[in-house]
C-alpha cells in the first residue's frame, strides 16, 4: 500500500476516535501537509457524522472553534497544516485552556527526519503550546509497525484527560509524502485496519470505556454555624444551569448577593461596580462574617477590590480544579458545581442584615438613567442592552470598556446566555468567537465589540458570511482604545501610545464582505432598523459612532459622584 493511502487510513483511525468523544465539528484551515486529516474529515461530513468549517486565517479559525465549543458545550477539533499555522492557534489555545472549553488541535507536521535540517515549513511543533493543553500527544510518522489498537488507545487516553477537566488537547501528527495519490477504494480495505473493523462500524463504541466519577460535595461541618451569620454572596462567571436557585438561596439567608454580568443571575443588587465606589457602603459590607464566591473571572474592579479587602471567612465554590486565589485568601475551597453546593447547604431563613447596599443600588438605577440620558451612545447602549437582545438568543460582550459598562450600568434578565472571552481577556478573535457561537447555537446572536477589537480581527468577518441566523455585530467606534482613558497616564502619551486613534469607519468593510450595514443615530432609528435586521437571515454590522471619551468620561463621573454620596 502506498504512503498516501496509508496516511489516510491512519488519519481515519484518529478522527474516528475523536467522534467517540463527542466531536461533531471539524474546523479546517487550508494546507498541504494536513491533507490526510482534511480529506478524512470531509468524508465524515459526507456521511453526516460531522460538520466541517473552513477559514483562511488560523488565528480566527481557533476562536471560531472556541465559539462553537462554548455554544455546544462539546469538544471541537481544529485541523491545520505545519509551520506557523500551528503557532497562530496559540491565543485561542490559551483562552480555551483558562476557561476549560474543549478544543482538540490536530496539527499536521513534517516527519521527524525533516525537522531541524533546513526543510521548508518545518518547525519544532512538539509541545509548542507549553503547559496550556491538558494533554499533548506527539504521534509517530504513520507506520504499519504500530497497531491500530495502539493508535486508538493512545488518542483516547489523551481525550480522557479532557473529559473531566475540559481544556485543550494537542495532537501533533507528522505525515510523510506523497500526500495526494491515495487509492480511495483501498483505504477502507487496508489489512492494517482489519483488527478494528468492528470498532469502525460501531461509531458509538469507545475503545476504553472509562466511567467518569465525581465525588459529591459534602456539607461543611460548620454550616449550621455559618448560615446564621452575616454573609455576602459574590457570583462570577457560571454556566446557566449552575445558577438556578442561587438568587433565592442567598435571599433566604438574608445575605447580600452581588452578581457579575456573566453569571446569568438577575441581580438583587445591580450596579455593584458603581455603588461599591462609595467607601461608606463598602466598609459596612466588609463587616460581613463570611463571603462565599461562586465562579470566577469577575469583571468589576470595585467588586474585586472588595474581595481583596475582605479578611473574614472566605469560601470559594468553582467546578474546575484550578488554583483560584488572586488575593491569597485563607479559604475553604469547594470543587463543585454551584447548584450541587447549595443543595447540600440548605439556607436558614433570616432577615437581611444590611440594607444600605439595597438603598444605594435602588438610587443608582434612577441616577444612572438620568446621567445616561436619551441619546444613543456607548453608555446608553450598555445601560439598555436588553433592547437589542433577541428573544431566545445569545449575547456576546467583547473585552475592554464595553463589558465593564454593561456590568456596571445594566440589569440583565435571568438566565439569558451571555458569552465572553474573559479567560485571558484579550481582544484576539472576538468576531470569530461570535461567528462560532452563532453557528454552534443556531440561534440569533448579538455581539458587541470595540473598534480596535474589530480592526484586530477583520479577517474573521469572512466567517460571518456563513451565518444563517439573524445576527448583529455592534461595533462601538470611539476612535481608539477608550478603556485607556481610565488610566492616569499623561494625555499626550495616552493618545499616541495607548488609544491609537485611527479615524476610520466600517461601512466599506461591510461592503467588502457583502454584509448588511447600519449606522443609526438615535434609539428610534435603531429600533426601526433592528426590526429589519432580525427579519433577515444573516449578519448585519451596526456601527455606533460616538465621541472619543464620552463613555469613559460618564463612567468616571458616575463613580466619582456615587463615591461622595451621603448614606446616613
Amino acid at each position: 500500500m502506498n504512503t498516501s493511502t496509508f496516511n489516510r487510513s491512519w488519519a481515519r483511525v484518529v478522527l474516528n476516535a475523536l467522534l467517540r468523544y463527542g466531536v461533531k465539528h471539524f474546523c479546517i484551515a487550508p494546507g498541504s501537509r494536513s491533507t490526510p486529516l482534511t480529506l478524512e474529515a470531509v468524508r465524515l461530513q459526507q456521511q453526516n457524522a460531522a460538520e466541517c468549517h473552513t477559514h483562511f486565517d488560523e488565528r480566527g479559525l481557533g476562536f471560531f472553534a472556541l465559539g462553537v465549543a462554548k455554544a455546544t458545550q462539546a469538544p471541537v477539533a481544529i485541523i491545520v497544516t505545519s509551520g506557523t499555522a500551528v503557532a497562530n492557534l496559540y491565543p485561542a489555545v490559551i483562552e480555551a485552556s483558562l476557561t476549560h472549553h474543549k478544543l482538540i488541535v490536530l496539527s499536521a507536521d513534517r516527519p521527524p527526519e525533516s525537522i531541524g535540517c533546513g526543510v521548508n515549513q518545518a518547525i519544532q511543533q512538539q509541545h509548542i503550546f507549553g503547559q496550556y493543553p491538558v494533554a499533548s500527544l506527539n504521534l509517530p510518522k504513520p507506520s504499519s509497525h504500530f497497531s491500530p489498537n495502539w493508535l486508538i488507545a493512545t488518542v483516547e487516553q489523551a481525550c480522557t484527560q479532557q473529559v473531566e477537566k475540559g481544556g485543550v488537547v494537542h495532537i501533533n501528527a507528522p505525515f510523510a509524502e506523497p500526500l495526494y495519490d491515495a487509492d480511495e477504494n483501498a483505504i477502507g480495505q487496508d489489512p492494517w485496519l482489519a483488527p478494528i473493523q468492528r470498532w469502525l462500524n460501531q461509531p458509538q463504541t469507545k475503545w476504553i470505556d472509562q466511567q467518569a466519577t465525581q465525588q459529591d460535595v459534602l456539607m461543611h461541618e460548620n454550616w449550621d454555624y455559618w448560615r446564621t451569620k452575616r454573609g455576602v454572596v459574590v457570583v462570577g462567571k457560571l454556566p446557566l444551569e449552575q445558577g438556578m436557585g442561587l438568587k433565592l438561596w442567598a435571599e433566604t439567608l438574608g445575605w447580600c448577593l452581588i452578581s457579575d454580568v456573566q453569571s446569568g443571575i438577575e441581580a438583587s443588587l445591580p450596579f455593584a461596580d458603581i455603588w461599591l465606589s462609595n467607601k461608606t457602603v463598602e466598609q459596612r459590607l466588609l463587616q460581613a462574617d463570611i463571603v462565599i464566591q461562586f465562579g470566577s473571572q469577575i469583571v468589576s474592579k470595585r467588586v474585586n477590590q472588595f474581595l481583596n479587602a475582605f479578611k473574614g471567612e472566605f469560601w470559594l465554590v468553582e467546578n474546575s480544579q484550578d488554583y483560584l486565589n488572586p488575593y491569597a485568601h485563607q479559604q475553604t475551597r469547594f470543587v463543585a458545581k454551584a447548584h450541587h453546593f447549595t443543595r447540600v447547604h440548605p439556607p436558614l431563613r433570616q432577615k437581611p442584615w444590611l440594607l444600605e447596599p439595597l438603598a444605594l443600588s435602588q438610587f443608582c438605577a434612577g441616577f444612572i438613567e438620568q446621567q445616561v440620558g436619551g441619546n444613543l451612545n456607548e453608555a446608553s447602549l450598555a445601560h439598555h442592552i436588553e433592547r437589542v437582545m433577541p428573544p431566545n438568543g445569545n449575547l456576546f460582550l467583547g473585552n475592554s470598556l464595553f463589558v465593564r459598562l454593561v456590568d456596571a450600568l445594566c440589569k440583565l434578565p435571568e438566565g439569558y446566555p451571555v458569552y465572553t472571552n474573559r479567560g485571558a481577556s484579550g481582544i484576539d478573535g472576538l468576531i470569530a468567537t461570535i461567528a462560532g457561537i452563532a453557528k454552534g447555537s443556531n440561534a440569533p446572536t448579538v455581539g458587541v465589540i470595540g473598534d480596535i477589537s474589530c480592526l484586530h480581527d477583520l479577517n474573521s468577518i469572512a466567517l460571518l458570511r456563513n451565518i444563517t441566523q439573524p445576527t448583529l455585530l455592534f461595533v462601538i467606534n470611539n476612535n481608539g482604545g477608550a478603556i485607556f482613558d481610565m488610566l492616569p497616564v499623561d494625555a499626550q502619551a495616552k493618545e499616541k501610545y495607548y488609544r491609537l486613534s485611527h479615524n476610520l469607519e466600517f461601512s466599506q468593510i461591510a461592503t467588502m464582505f457583502g454584509l448588511e450595514y447600519l449606522r443609526p443615530y438615535t434609539w428610534a432609528d435603531l429600533a426601526t432598523k433592528l426590526k429589519q435586521a432580525y427579519a433577515r437571515k444573516g449578519v448585519t454590522i451596526v456601527e455606533i459612532k460616538v465621541n472619543d471619551q464620552e463613555g469613559s468620561s460618564l463612567y468616571k463621573a458616575l463613580l466619582e459622584q456615587i463615591s461622595r454620596a451621603s448614606i446616613d
